[in-house]
């Protein structure tokens, strides 16, 4: 993930940062509970194709600081 992209990009739903999640391919908003995937590199930032974070994944803490 293009870390000047990631610096950009917010959760649609809550205005906070991201996180990138490398293993599963996916962009992490803790605030809002939500992981939008990323498709052939592309994050897709849509309220209706992001995932509910279950309850183990809300509360595991980041592997690193939460980075924009």
């Amino acid at each position: 993930m293009d870390k000047k992209l990631l610096s950009i990009l917010v959760c649609p739903v809550s205005k906070a940062p991201l996180e990138y999640d490398a293993a599963n391919q996916e962009l992490i908003c803790s605030a809002s509970g939500l992981a939008y995937p990323i498709r052939e590199g592309i994050p897709v930032m849509l309220e209706a194709e992001a995932r509910q974070l279950n309850a183990d994944e809300k509360l595991k803490p980041s592997s690193k600081p939460t980075k924009r």
